[in-house]
């Protein structure tokens, strides 16, 4: 097909040579109008890609917050577990300490309420335990002068009255204390 062109140019240089120029300058406006063409469609690319690279720019960013959030609630995550564990822990040696405290205190309150032993007339310990008599009160272990006033309706300076000498600061489980006549 190359070949055919010089021919076919020959042929027209030979037969009308006023054709030549004017067909030349017809080519010449169709490729200027299809390059003017072609540089405004390029033109019109060239504006759309650029719309397109800041819509990207965009995305990226977007993508780049959402994966920094995404990291961050990773963390997060990871904090909160660490926290249940640590909290979990502290409950249970909480629990356990009360469990301890409780044992405690209930072999407190099983002490405190086995009568006590008195001594003997002989000053010896192990004889029969102190048992209050009528118009008798035995003192128990944390008792006062207040308490042992309410507990028998009698007030402290009646008390202090039928027991002479009395120190309230000295007194011991198991002691005997006589209580006022009740009017």
């Amino acid at each position: 097909m190359s070949g055919l062109l010089p021919l076919f140019m020959d042929t027209i240089s030979r037969e009308n040579n006023s054709m030549l120029p004017v067909a030349a300058v017809i080519l010449g406006g169709v490729a200027l109008l299809l390059g003017g063409y072609a540089v405004i469609s390029l033109s019109k690319v060239n504006k759309s890609l650029e719309a397109h690279d800041t819509k990207l720019a965009r995305v990226e960013a977007v993508e780049s917050t959402a994966n920094s959030a995404a990291a961050a609630a990773d963390k997060a995550a990871r904090d909160v577990q660490g926290l249940t564990r640590s909290t979990q822990d502290a409950v249970t040696q909480l629990a356990n300490e009360l469990s301890n405290q409780r044992t405690s205190l209930t072999k407190l309150e099983d002490a405190a309420k086995k009568p006590v032993a008195v001594a003997d007339k002989g000053g010896k310990k192990g004889g029969e335990p102190a048992v209050a008599g009528a118009n008798e009160y035995l003192v128990k272990a944390g008792d006062t002068g207040t308490k042992i006033a309410k507990a028998t309706g009698a007030s402290v300076a009646d008390i202090e009255a039928v027991n002479p000498g009395l120190d309230w600061r000295k007194l011991k489980p198991g002691q005997k204390l006589k209580l006022p006549a009740k009017k």
